[in-house]
Formats: structure tokens, sequence, C-alpha cells
């Protein structure tokens, strides 16, 4: 799977998302560049399990030098490989090791049941700290420290895109 002619936003608003790891998953899988495919990382601890389709959109570079980091809000979970069409809708802010490593919220455009949420703001508290709550549990299982800086909401998308987009190239 060459992910190179994939275009990061294929129109305004809309970002295409690799998933890598389906929601209720404990497998974290990562994408090759160098074969092509998802490759299993490593098993979780059985209490933690990914609250969201997790992936990234491809083309683009963090400031960690990986590609940005994005999840996506479904009614069912998807598949690691599965491509989506989202809409960004805000993002949280993590700092791990020194290092900005934001993570996109975002729901799928193909799903006419989301069409109308734009903000984080629509997105249930409880939800947004499950998914805080999981980037701290999984991190510290892993001997890491993280310093969760909080959600923002979709109007600090665009800047942050627009510079992964560019780092990207």
């Amino acid at each position: 799977m060459d992910l190179r002619p994939l275009a990061p936003s294929p129109s305004q608003g809309l970002v295409n998302l690799l998933v890598e790891i389906p929601a209720g998953s404990r497998n974290k899988y990562e994408y090759s560049p160098e074969s092509g495919v998802m490759v299993l990382d490593r098993v979780f601890h059985a209490a933690i399990r990914y609250p969201f389709d997790y992936g990234f959109i491809p083309n683009t570079r963090a400031d960690d030098g990986s590609p940005l980091d994005a999840m996506v809000i479904m009614e069912e979970p998807t598949f690691a490989g599965c491509l989506i069409r989202a809409r960004p809708i805000g993002l949280l802010e993590l700092e791990e090791d020194d290092c900005f490593d934001p993570k996109l919220l975002c729901v799928p455009d193909a799903d006419p049941r989301q069409a109308g949420i734009s903000s984080i703001r629509q997105i249930a508290s409880s939800q947004l700290e499950e998914v805080s709550e999981f980037f701290r549990t999984y991190k510290s299982f892993e001997g890491r420290v993280i310093t969760i800086g909080g959600w923002r909401d979709v109007d600090a998308v665009s800047p942050l895109l627009e510079s992964c987009i560019a780092a990207g190239r």
C-alpha cells in the first residue's frame, strides 16, 4: 500500500485518515512504509483498549517526526488499513518526552448521523475524558510520562494541519 499519492486533505475541512487501530482493540498496529502493510507492534495490558478508531493523516509530519495522529468517532469499529475521509473537529494536546504530540479528533464524512458535528463542544465531556484517560493510562503502563494540555476546538486544527502537511512534503 503506497500512500505517497494520497492527499492529506482531499478538500477544505476534510482529511484522509488511515486507521491503524480499530476502537476496542488491545492490539497496537503500525503502518510500515518500508513494506506497505500494517504490522502488529505490541499488545496492550488487558485494561487498555482504544476508545476510537486511531490512525494518522498520510503525507504529514508532526513534531515527533511521525505522521500527524488522528482519531475518528465511529458507531462501529472499522479495520486496520481502512481509509476514512474525515472532518476534524478538534484536537487533544499532548506532550511526550518534551515533544508536542497532538491528536486530531474527527468524525467520518460518510456518516450522515454525524453531519451536523463541527466542534468538540458537541461531544460529551465524558467521551473526551475517556480519551484523555486512555492516553494517560497506556503511556504510564509503558513507563512514559506525558503531559495532557487539554482539548482544543476546531479553530486549532487548520494551523496544525497546514504545518504538518508542509513538513511532510
